[in-house]
C-alpha cells in the first residue's frame, strides 16, 4: 500500500550556515567546477582524505581498522557499551573522500543513535566499478551480523554517494537473502545515476556546493568504468530510484532546499512511498550539501543529527519523547 510522504521544512537558517554556504560557493564550488570540466585521473583525489588523517577525533572516540573480504573499514564502539550498530557509507562522489573525512561525522552520527559505528572504506571510482562498492557494503552489514548485532538493532546511513550506497546495500542484502536492517538514514543522498532530472531543476544553480559540470562529469565516468565491468548490464548501474523498494524499513532522508541533490532526495521519497516503504523526508531552509558535517560551526547540524538520533531509537524500538515532537518543524538556532 502507497504511503503519502509529504515533506517537512525545516525554517530559518542561522548566520553561521548563511556564511559557510558564502564561503563554500567562493572557494570550493569554482575548484570543483575546474575538475568537472577536466575530470582528469591525475587530480589528486586520495589527497583530501589524507589531508583529514590530522582532523581530531570527537571527544572518547576509540577507533580499530578491520579487514573485509575487499576492503577495510573502521569500528568505533558505543560509548558504554550498547546493543545498536551503525553501518555507515562515506560520501564523495565515489572518487574521494574516506574513513579519516567522515570519521567525525560518523562518530556524532553514532553518538546521537547510541551505537557503535563500522564505516567502510569502500572501492571507488575509477579504478572500480560502483557495483563493487555495494559489495562492500552487503560485507560491512554481514560483519555487524556475524558479530552477533540483531539486524532490528543496525541502521545503514549515508551521505551523499554514501546515501546512494545506503539504499542499494540495503536492495543487495535483501536479494541475498540476509534480513533486513531496521532503518535506512540518507543524508543529502544521490539516488539517481541520470543526471537528467538535478541538471533540469530551476534552483540547480543556487547549490553553494556542487556546479553542474560535476554532475555531468560524473555520470561519465560512471558510465565508462561500469563498461569495463562484466557484471553491470549494458554498461549501466541500477539507481536507488529505479529499483524495486517493497521491503525496505524505514527511511529518514534529510537535505538541504537549496542543494544540487534535492531533486534526488525528493524524487526518492516519492519512489519509497509508492512502495509502501514508510519515509520521513526532512528539508532544511538553505542548508548546504551534507552539512551535518559543520557539526562545529552550524547550530542546523547538531540539530539535525539529534533527530537522526530520534528517529533511529523509535526505528528500533525504543519510546521517543521530543519537546517539539517528531514531526515538528524546528526554530532556527540564533547564530
Amino acid at each position: 500500500m502507497a504511503v503519502a510522504v509529504e515533506p517537512q521544512f525545516i525554517p530559518g537558517a542561522s548566520l553561521r550556515s548563511q556564511l559557510l554556504a558564502g564561503a563554500l560557493r567562493h572557494t570550493v564550488k569554482p575548484v570543483l567546477g575546474v575538475w568537472g570540466c577536466w575530470p582528469s585521473p591525475l587530480w589528486p583525489a586520495g589527497l583530501l582524505d589524507y589531508a583529514a588523517r590530522f582532523l581530531p577525533p570527537t571527544r572518547g572516540a576509540r577507533s580499530q581498522r578491520v579487514r573485509l573480504d575487499e576492503c577495510d573499514a573502521e569500528w568505533t564502539p558505543a560509548a558504554g557499551g550498547g546493543e545498536r550498530a551503525v553501518l555507515y557509507l562515506h560520501g564523495g562522489g565515489f572518487l574521494t573522500c574516506g574513513l579519516n573525512t567522515h570519521r567525525r561525522l560518523a562518530a556524532r552520527v553514532g553518538d546521537a543513535v547510541g551505537a557503535g559505528v563500522l564505516s567502510v572504506d569502500y572501492r571507488m571510482l575509477p579504478r572500480y566499478p560502483i557495483g563493487d562498492a555495494v559489495a562492500d557494503g552487503v560485507a560491512g552489514y554481514r560483519w555487524l551480523l556475524d558479530r552477533g548485532y540483531d539486524p532490528n538493532r543496525i541502521v545503514v546511513a549515508g551521505d551523499s554517494a554514501g546515501g546512494y550506497l545506503t539504499f542499494m546495500t540495503a536492495l543487495a542484502a535483501a536479494e541475498l537473502g540476509l534480513p533486513s536492517p531496521a532503518a535506512l538514514v540518507a543524508l543529502s543522498p544521490l539516488t539517481d545515476l541520470n543526471p537528467a532530472g538535478k541538471l533540469a531543476n530551476p534552483g540547480a544553480d543556487d547549490c553553494p556546493l556542487i556546479p553542474r559540470s560535476v554532475i555531468v562529469a560524473l555520470a561519465e565516468i560512471t558510465e565508462r568504468v561500469n563498461r569495463r565491468a562484466p557484471r553491470e548490464v549494458g554498461g549501466r548501474t541500477r539507481s536507488p530510484v529505479d529499483s524495486v523498494l517493497t521491503g525496505l524499513p524505514p527511511v529518514l532522508i534529510q537535505v538541504g532546499s537549496t542543494e544540487m541533490l534535492y531533486p534526488d532526495a525528493e524524487l526518492m521519497a516519492q519512489r519509497l512511498g509508492a512502495a509502501g516503504v514508510p519515509v520521513t523526508l526532512e528539508v532544511w531552509d538553505r542548508q548546504v550539501h551534507v552539512f551535518h558535517a559543520a557539526a562545529d560551526l552550524v547550530p542546523e547540524a547538531g540539530r539535525a543529527i539529534a533527530r537522526i538520533g530520534e528517529f533511529v531509537r523509535a526505528a528500533t524500538g525504543d519510546a521517543v519523547v521530543s519537546e517539539s515532537g517528531p514531526k515538528a518543524a524546528l526554530t532556527p538556532a540564533e547564530a
